[in-house]
């Protein structure tokens, strides 16, 4: 059986106090680093739509940016108002920050123009600058939700396009490099500040 003297059990004692000591302060002055990291959901793809204001916006105008992601439409008479009145909750916490974004991307946009989209924009009283509302080719908006921000599945296309209606009360919430970090139900509370706590600590991280 190996004996240590009394001079090596002080070395063994010397040392994994040094390792404590160590592994307490990166934990201090290191922000996550205790943390697991979370893979990506899905990888933003690139896009391009059409704001209310009807200027364009791109996934590069949203790089180094952490935002918000919805899809509704505005005659939605369901889920839509119940998930805007949660997502009002998100910009009211939120849009003082300077890298916090909402993208409100319309179902329908046969209906939702860029003008019907400034018309719900202005009646909820929103910073626009700060939460965008989106519209633009159906296609090109549900291959968005689809396999970009993964809020709804990719089995659910349909051959028919003019056939093809999605509503979804999930939402996504997009990093500074462009990935979908988190799925949230938009109709849960619970989930709506988990949002919240999350995008923060992500602001925070810089």
């Amino acid at each position: 059986m190996l004996k240590f003297s009394k001079k090596h059990w002080l070395y063994i004692a010397f040392f994994t106090a040094l390792v404590i000591i160590f592994y307490i302060v990166i934990t201090l002055v290191v922000p996550g680093f205790t943390e697991r990291k979370t893979a990506p959901i899905n990888t933003v793809r690139p896009f391009a739509f059409t704001t209310q204001d009807g200027q364009r916006l791109t996934n590069n105008d949203m790089v180094g940016k952490i935002y918000a992601v919805e899809f509704f439409y505005t005659t939605c008479p369901g889920i839509c108002p119940r998930m805007n009145k949660n997502m009002r909750t998100v910009y009211d916490a939120l849009n003082k920050e300077k890298d916090f974004y909402i993208l409100s991307f319309t179902c329908d946009p046969k209906t939702d123009s860029a003008a019907k989209l400034k018309l719900y924009a202005d009646s909820m009283q929103v910073d626009t600058k700060k939460w965008v509302f989106l519209t633009g080719r159906k296609d090109s908006l549900y291959n968005a939700a689809r396999l970009s921000f993964s809020i709804d599945d990719p089995k659910n296309f349909v051959k028919n396009e003019e056939d093809d209606f999605m509503h979804s009360q999930n939402w996504a919430l997009v990093d500074r490099e462009g990935n979908v970090i988190g799925i949230y139900d938009g109709l849960k509370k619970s989930e709506v500040n988990d949002l919240i706590k999350k995008a923060k600590k992500m602001l925070k991280e810089g």
